[in-house]
């Protein structure tokens, strides 16, 4: 690892306009440790390497881990259909048609729940529509999971059960969720904290038990495109709009070790793992499609080797995690600010100089 490199990669990041950004980069039994910038853009308190952060969306692989060891245990059918465990939530034919494979796959056809929770996104994904005043007006109310998930499931479907390209649906996972409850009689974040968090050894990872983050954390400054003009901080939010499909808050130390152990067959196991790898084409919420497999993405430079993991976003704040195939590269990254990107006349997210310095950030963490 060339340190001045990584150094200069993430200094590079704060310059072209996020307020703060720490991660850690591993190879072998070698660290690297890195932050730069503000925490608080009022007081100018540093970010440090140890921050706990709201990861987003890398709270989907605990999740998947948790369905997977009991798929091991011959206690859930990943090619079961949903409607068979849960079929007050998915009822009729759509939950004799989507199976739990296809929830953690984001190829059941249900739609995205945030729309309708959150009235002024309800134009999603014409983001030029939008405005961001639902997070201000909801930002304490407690949702229930079962609301969420009856307002994907009601809403108009985005696709067939099983179809190509999949759709990207946070409400797959609130019924994953459902689904660890039904079977194991526990709560979803307690079968996931027991079976997952602590089977993995983090000491830092925790779902929230109310709106604020435990110290030491960074303020996260949510942009929405623009619209928020300065970026307003929304560290302190009620998460139960994303439960276990997003809300987890974890530090970069924390992520690469879950990552490393879950690489290594420790979580899940080696069968279950290549499983999480077998990828198909997703419509992702940007418009983009990626290829996803169990809560799993692929990232490579053409000639390089594969690294895989998983990114997530909350209001403010975004995070990614990434391991090498052969488990001895590793990189997380936090950052303090989202919807960086101004929109064009057609409402078409534009270019920033902040996309550019992550690519490069993740370029020299992976490949040096």
């Amino acid at each position: 690892m060339d340190s001045e490199a990584l150094d200069a990669a993430l200094e590079n990041v704060r310059r072209a306009g996020v307020p703060g950004v720490f991660a850690e980069v591993r190879d072998g039994d070698r660290a690297w440790r890195g932050a730069a910038g503000e925490a608080d853009v009022e007081t100018g308190r540093p970010v440090t390497v140890g921050m706990r952060h709201r990861v987003g969306s890398i709270t989907k692989t605990f999740t998947t881990a948790a369905v997977l060891q009991l798929a091991e245990a011959g206690r859930i059918g990943l090619d079961m259909p949903i409607g068979r465990y849960l079929p007050d939530l998915v009822p009729g034919e759509r939950g004799a048609a989507i199976t739990v494979r296809m929830l953690i796959n984001h190829t059941s056809g249900l739609a995205e729940y945030l729309p309708y929770a959150y009235p002024s996104l309800k134009a999603l994904p014409v983001v030029s529509d939008t405005s961001p005043q639902s997070m201000d007006d909801l930002r304490f109310k407690r949702f229930d999971p079962v609301e969420l998930i009856e307002m994907g499931v009601t809403a108009p479907a985005v696709g067939a059960p099983g179809g190509a390209p999949g759709v990207y649906s946070n409400t797959n996972y609130l019924l994953l969720g459902r689904l660890l409850e039904h079977v194991t009689g526990m709560t979803a974040e307690a079968c996931i904290t027991q079976n997952v968090i602590k089977r993995a050894g983090l000491k830092d990872t925790e779902f929230p038990s109310g709106p604020h983050l435990r110290e030491p954390h960074s303020q996260l400054y949510e942009a929405w495109f623009g619209m928020i003009d300065p970026p307003r901080d929304y560290s302190v939010f009620d998460m139960s709009w994303t439960g276990v499909a997003g809300s987890l808050t974890s530090t970069v130390a924390d992520m690469n070790r879950f990552y490393r152990r879950l690489m290594a067959g420790e979580i899940v196991s080696p069968e279950s793992l290549a499983q999480m790898q077998v990828t198909g084409p997703v419509v992702a919420h940007d418009g983009t499609t990626i290829e996803y497999g169990l809560a799993l993405f692929p990232m490579k430079e053409t000639g390089r080797p594969t690294f895989w993991g998983n990114g997530g976003t909350v209001w403010g704040g975004g995070t990614l995690a990434m391991i090498r195939a052969d488990g001895e590269r590793q990189l997380a990254v936090a950052l303090n600010t989202q919807r960086w990107n101004r929109l064009d006349s057609s409402g078409i997210p534009q270019p920033h100089p902040i996309d550019a310095a992550l690519a490069e950030l993740y370029r020299v963490a992976m490949y040096g």
